[in-house]
């Protein structure tokens, strides 16, 4: 094949896959069925102004009118988070990422740019870093999720993109940082150790998808045989969908990807390059083990802001390390608190930390918050809806989508095999993904 005609078949495959995702678009917006609007003067409080909060504070604006809408969030910048696995392989550039939080709020809701600070789900109200306290009939929360670094000894954000350490979930800057010390390995070989934490976190293929392409990479650059890639994660499985991580598993195996099950990361030595891990083998014997490295890949354990575990809104007999707010998993009401909510990675549910979840969770709190106005019940459930276009090389991903009974439900059935490496699947995460996330951000998706 000439590279005329190689470049022909990649720009045609790029123009229909922009065609895809303007169809996925113009599908939500046209197919999202906007609901009748009702009158109400509900003082409606979001904290948290990321994909979750932003989505449906764009749905409430229209769907409620005469409401006070009110979103809580300090952050300037919004970050497309689906991004940042491929900054931190060098294939996006950090700002790839990066947009501002105002750029997406719709007129009619009132931006409060400050950290949430304290809940009172009993008063119903919401105080603020700046002093405020705000009243609510409704609260939302969306706040994200908060990487506990510190509970990794010798580690710190100032270290990644130094002594070989990596850490993409940090944001934009550090996975660009991240790539700056994978490249190296890349190029220069040696040992490399991806990690995963074990409390949940936010989409659960990243550390798989890392792991992929930079094995992928060097194996095209510094070559096979000049580098060992190792997988360290406290599960027994590779994958929470049984059928995945035994896929997962094989393609490990065929690319001589050395997994280790049991291995917790509790504390790296920089200057050693040596990453010491809590263990436990198949009969529970529990000790420590020390590895050594060329480039570290640390995620940290992932938990609720404080803000949520001190309110009161959390499980207490789940997760209670985490303080994963406790809803009903079908309607993401809070269980004893009525009129507040929880959407996305702060959602006490057993799936459902990926911004596809949300895409599929923000509809139906808007159906019951709506419902609950009129002193009615809503009538959609959510069904933990996960998705993860799981990349296993540069051009090369799985379009993985199950519920919370580990069922696959395809999205493409018959088009794009789940399972099966695919470049179309590649491509639904590098090209269609962001302008259906956009769709979604605005409401209309």
């Amino acid at each position: 094949m000439t590279m005329d005609n190689e470049w022909q078949i990649t720009a045609s495959r790029r123009a229909f896959l922009g065609a895809v995702a303007a169809g996925i678009a113009a599908t939500a917006v046209t197919g999202s069925g906007y609901a009748q609007t009702q009158r109400t003067t509900a003082r409606i409080v979001i904290i948290g102004a990321g994909a979750a909060g932003t989505a449906l504070a764009n749905r409430l604006v229209r769907r409620l009118e005469g409401a006070q809408i009110t979103l809580i969030d300090g952050r300037k910048e919004h970050l497309y988070q689906p991004g940042l696995s491929l900054v931190a392989a060098g294939l996006k550039p950090a700002s790839y990422t990066v947009s501002e939080t105002t750029d997406w709020l719709p007129r009619g809701v009132t931006l409060v740019a400050e950290a949430a600070a304290a809940i009172d789900p009993v008063a119903k109200t919401v105080a603020t870093a700046g002093g405020q306290t705000l009243p609510y009939d409704f609260l939302v929360v969306a706040p994200g999720l908060v990487l506990d670094h510190a509970a990794i000894a010798g580690f710190s954000l100032d270290l990644v993109g130094t002594n070989g350490i990596g850490a993409l979930y940090a944001g934009p800057e550090y996975a660009a940082k991240t790539w700056a010390a994978a490249s190296r390995f890349t190029e220069e070989g040696g040992v490399a150790i991806s990690t995963r934490p074990t409390t949940e976190m936010k989409c659960a293929g990243a550390p798989l998808k890392h792991t992929f392409l930079i094995e992928d990479i060097a194996s095209r650059t510094v070559g096979q045989g000049k580098y060992e890639m190792h997988y360290a994660a406290p599960q027994t499985t590779l994958f929470g969908v049984p059928i995945v991580s035994e896929k997962v598993r094989m393609l490990f195996g065929q690319r001589g990807i050395a997994t280790h099950y049991g291995h917790t990361l509790k504390a790296i030595d920089p200057g050693r390059k040596v990453a010491t891990f809590a263990t436990t083998d198949a009969s529970g014997a529990t000790g420590t083990a020390e590895m050594a490295y060329d480039y570290l890949h640390v995620i940290p354990p992932q938990r609720a802001p404080d803000v949520i575990r001190q309110s009161g809104l959390s499980w207490s007999d789940k997760w209670t390390d985490q303080g994963w707010v406790e809803v009903d998993q079908k309607t993401l009401r809070h269980r004893r608190f009525p009129e507040v909510f929880a959407i996305g990675d702060v959602a006490g549910v057993p799936k459902g930390k990926t911004a596809a979840s949300v895409k599929w969770q923000v509809p139906v709190v808007e159906d019951h918050l709506a419902a609950a106005i009129e002193g009615r019940e809503g009538t959609l459930a959510y069904d933990g809806y996960t998705s993860c276009p799981l990349i296993t090389r540069v051009g090369r991903a799985m379009l993985v989508e199950f519920d919370y009974n580990n069922n696959l439900v395809p999205s493409f059935p018959g088009i794009i095999a789940p399972l099966e490496e695919l470049w179309i699947s590649w491509l639904m995460k590098e090209v269609a993904l962001k302008a259906t996330y956009n769709a979604m951000l605005r409401g209309k998706a």
